[in-house]
């Protein structure tokens, strides 16, 4: 199947059971998108009629292995060197990301994984995992709890009992923020920093909905725009805020042209931001290609845990790699598999920086091939074919809820080690292939277990 051809496969791993439709069409997309608004979230005109639903077995294993693999993950980057400086050499990092790291080198270390959501696909044999995005800023907290409020307020009786199980992203997000505030003999205050510049509107609404939900649950929380966030630090030392969520990247501010200096004097000042800065090395496709071609520390168990769940990748360059147990040139191997591969820039978000062999021309493909082997910063993975799994939805100008068969990418939130949700995208009409939510025909839910 070519990555752009419609999913016709399901898979057994969505289970078989899927929720009733609770309400008209026009209702559906009506309380989705007032629950959404404001946040800078893309219009959507073909949206789920019902949340994804699938087996506690199958929810569960997504957290319990993303979990495992997390773990490979950060040794996997923190023995890429022993320091930071080390480790910016190592993986040949921009000059834009060496920077907004904390004195402290055991903090900056012990809190880079503090949030994580990998994004995985159902493939033949079931999960793949296709890459790890552990960053404060990542996509799916927000975007689930308001999905969850619509599906709560539908299917919930008089006594606000549901017919599936779920984990709020919020709930745990507060808990793990009292938790590190109890670690680090902190006061539990804490900023919420980030840029209603970078969600594209006005209003604070995306960052206010979770301010709201600490603040209403014993937690004292604020919003700071980096222009306001020496507020968080410098006043009486019982406003100070301690303690944050730094809900951006480097390169999304460098490209809006925020200045970062305001987070930096904030950190210098003892405002602790997590995920920290470290958390870019973790997330580096260059990690999964380290990982997938093994350790030397690695146990027979966990080389078997990621022979099962991560497609194969490398970190391309002009060298020899294994491939189904024989030993190839890996940059001429490449060239010649192009419908078998996908190749990915070491940092990238949405999609931008991946190229799939299926879509590509032998020349496009080459070509990147090529660059990208000499610079060193890049991965070449297996492509996956993604299965599907049977979902209600509804479409502008459409009175009924209809089936589809869609092929989400997962995303399991992981707060502070503990489950915090599950959110899922995927493109509305049934098509394969890299799935962004600010592209045509994208949409988005959240899944639940039953």
């Amino acid at each position: 199947m070519d990555s752009g051809d419609f999913v016709t496969k399901t898979h057994p791993w969505f289970g078989a059971r899927r929720l009733p439709v609770m309400a008209p069409a026009d209702t559906i997309r009506e309380m989705l998108r007032t629950g959404i608004r404001d946040t800078g979230w893309p219009y959507q005109p073909l949206m789920p009629a019902a949340p994804i639903a699938i087996p506690r077995k199958s929810y569960a294993e997504l957290f319990r292995v993303t979990a495992a693999l997390l773990d490979l993950v950060r040794r996997t980057a923190l023995e890429a060197g022993a320091t930071t400086a080390d480790r910016l050499a190592a993986y040949r990092m921009p000059e834009s990301e060496h920077r907004l790291f904390v004195a402290d080198q055991f903090v900056e270390e012990r809190y880079a994984d503090c949030v994580t959501r990998p994004d995985i696909v159902i493939g033949e044999h079931g999960p793949q995992f296709l890459e790890f995005n552990v960053s404060g800023a990542l996509g799916g907290p927000v975007e689930t709890h308001c999905r969850l409020e619509v599906w709560r307020a539908l299917y919930a009786d008089e006594f606000g009992r549901a017919p599936f199980e779920h984990r709020s992203p919020f709930a745990v997000r507060a808990e793990m923020f009292r938790h590190l505030s109890e670690e680090l003999g902190v006061t539990p205050r804490i900023a919420v920093v980030g840029s209603t510049r970078d969600q594209g509107v006005e209003s604070t609404r995306y960052f206010d909905l979770e301010t709201e939900y600490f603040n209403n649950h014993g937690l004292a929380s604020r919003f700071f725009e980096p222009e306001d966030l020496h507020e968080a630090w410098d006043c009486p030392p019982h406003l100070r805020y301690p303690l944050g969520l730094r809900n951006f990247t480097i390169p999304d501010w460098v490209e809006l042209g925020i200045g970062v200096d305001p987070v930096q004097e904030a950190l210098d000042n003892g405002c602790l931001l997590v995920g920290t800065q470290t958390s870019t090395f973790l997330s580096s496709k260059l990690t999964m290609g380290l990982l997938s071609e093994g350790r030397p520390w690695m146990t027979a168990a966990e080389r078997d845990l990621v022979a099962r769940y991560l497609p194969w990748t490398r970190v391309l360059t002009e060298r020899k790699t294994t491939w189904e147990g024989r030993i190839v040139d890996l940059v001429p191997f490449a060239v010649e598999h192009k419908d078998e591969l996908v190749l990915k820039e070491g940092l990238g978000m949405s999609g931008k920086q991946v190229i799939i062999g299926k879509d590509a021309t032998v020349a496009e493909w080459e070509a990147a091939v090529g660059r990208a082997a000499g610079m060193g910063t890049s991965v070449v993975q297996r492509y996956v074919e993604p299965r599907g799994c049977r979902l209600a939805m509804v479409a502008d100008g459409v009175d009924e809820p209809y089936e589809a068969v869609v092929a989400p990418v997962l995303g399991p939130l992981l707060f502070g080690g503990r489950p915090a949700g599950l959110f899922a995208r995927f493109f509305g009409d049934g098509r394969g292939g890299v799935v962004s939510v600010m592209g045509a025909n994208s949409s988005d839910n959240c899944v639940v277990a039953v």
